[in-house]
């Protein structure tokens, strides 16, 4: 399934790893206020998937915080282009 979505997190942000069954881990980006949760694929080599996807999206949203916390914000004009 696909779709895009924007989102801003809120305050209360979190994210975490969480069993909806046994046998079915999930990761979950509260996002304050929506959740929204990434599960296995229903594919043969769906665990090894969603492990590469969460492997990339660890490295990716550490050099997402990394330049976060490195550099200043562009200066708002006060307008829209």
């Amino acid at each position: 399934m696909g779709f895009n979505v924007t989102c801003t997190p809120g305050k209360d942000a979190a994210a975490g790893m969480m069993w909806i069954t046994a046998e079915l881990p999930a990761l979950v980006l509260y996002l304050d206020p929506v959740n929204m949760m990434i599960q296995l694929p229903p594919s043969e080599n769906g665990r090894q998937s969603l492990a590469r996807f969460c492997r990339e999206l660890e490295r990716e949203a550490g050099k997402l915080a990394a330049e976060l916390e490195t550099s200043e914000p562009a200066p708002d004009t006060g307008g829209t282009s």
